[in-house]
């Protein structure tokens, strides 16, 4: 019972629509208006800079990492995997928000990594600074790094849960990502900016 009570609510805390709440909250609009229309960090720091877009990274990859790390300590590595990926699943589906369009788990990803393969979350999270640093998409990047996920839980030595589960994400970011492979082809995806916020 404790098993699906912390995987539940993984999903629960996924759910937690972090970016649309905090745009709402402070500047009385919905972010769904801007951008790719997404509720994820990227959209929220694109459209409004990082004074809400930093909050909206931490709590996003809070909302992954806490579950899992539960699941872990509390009953097993397995039951933490499962309660990350539900975490992802209610970020990319979050029943706050009548299980509209979410965001596209990249940090949310990186949470549940942080807490059932360290070694894995810092090595992508390496490849994803490096990707973004050399082209300034945030897409190119995170792509990136899913598709770096599972070789890199190959090589540290992680079990094959953690395996299938990187593999597993790593396709979904890469789907949820579809729209951007579409405009970068096309040429019309636009680079990331840090410092400049577009709506104000």
């Amino acid at each position: 019972m404790t098993f699906v009570a912390i995987v539940v609510a993984g999903y629960l805390l996924g759910s937690c629509p972090w970016g649309f709440w905090l745009v709402r909250i402070f500047r009385r609009d919905d972010i769904r208006k801007h951008g790719s229309g997404g509720i994820g960090a990227s959209n929220v720091w694109r459209a409004y800079g990082r004074t809400l877009g930093i909050p909206v990274v931490v709590l996003d990859t809070l909302k992954g990492f806490a579950p899992a790390l539960v699941g872990v300590l509390a009953v097993s590595h397995l039951c933490g995997i499962l309660a990350g990926a539900a975490a992802m699943l209610g970020h990319a589906r979050p029943i706050f928000l009548r299980f509209e369009k979410g965001g596209k788990m990249v940090a949310t990803c990186g949470g549940v990594l942080f807490a059932v393969a360290p070694l894995v979350a810092l090595a992508a999270g390496g490849v994803w600074l490096g990707l973004f640093a050399l082209s300034r998409y945030t897409s190119v990047a995170s792509i990136g790094a899913a598709a770096s996920m599972p070789v890199l839980a190959l090589v540290f030595g992680y079990p094959l849960s953690v395996i299938v589960f990187s593999a597993l994400t790593a396709v979904a970011i890469v789907f949820l990502h579809r729209a951007n492979l579409r405009r970068l082809r096309a040429g019309t995806e636009n680079r990331f900016g840090l410092r400049r916020a577009a709506v104000h």
